[in-house]
């Protein structure tokens, strides 16, 4: 596929909308997501609008999306910075996107806009025990576990377990 990686706009806001309840519509939302599809969806435009910003919160952030060459998104990253660490959050592949490149080229995106900031030290993300697909694709692009996890806040009995990927050392 030939997509163009880009970041969000506020003027975006309807497209973000559609494909983050689109990922939150699809089956493996229960584990990949903390937020749900009806509450979601009950949200104003002017929650959309803001979403699509580029900051939040006076917190440094932004959605990547994939487009295809008609203008459609098939998938979407959002990475925000806080306390020296690159938060990955919000991943999604519309399923026909999936296993061909495109998580790749949204995580060179993301990879490549934390390190472009000097307070950036590594990249964190959360992914749940009962997402071994995507834990697997974060192993190997180069995320590995701490060893630290947190209870998933909409299942107690389940685990979220925190993986980072290290910033590389400067070249000597």
């Amino acid at each position: 596929m030939d997509y163009r990686i880009r970041e969000v706009r506020r003027e975006d806001w309807r497209k973000l909308r559609e494909l983050r309840l689109a990922a939150l519509a699809d089956p493996v939302a229960p584990v990949a997501f903390n937020e749900r599809y009806d509450v979601a969806a009950g949200k104003p435009a002017s929650f959309w609008e803001g979403r699509a910003g580029q900051s939040r919160n006076g917190r440094p952030i932004t959605t990547l999306v994939g487009e295809l060459p008609d203008g459609a998104w098939a998938g979407m990253v959002v990475v925000f910075v806080q306390d020296a660490e690159a938060h990955v959050v919000a991943v999604y592949l519309r399923p026909a996107h999936r296993g061909d490149g495109l998580a790749d080229l949204l995580f060179d995106a993301a990879r490549d806009w934390a390190w472009a900031r000097d307070d950036v030290a590594r990249m964190r993300l959360e992914v749940h025990e009962g997402n071994p697909r995507a834990e697997a694709f974060y192993r190997r692009y180069g995320f590995a576990r701490t060893g630290a996890s947190t209870p998933d806040p909409n299942d107690l009995r389940a685990l979220e377990w925190e993986m980072t990927l290290e910033r590389p050392l400067p070249a000597p």
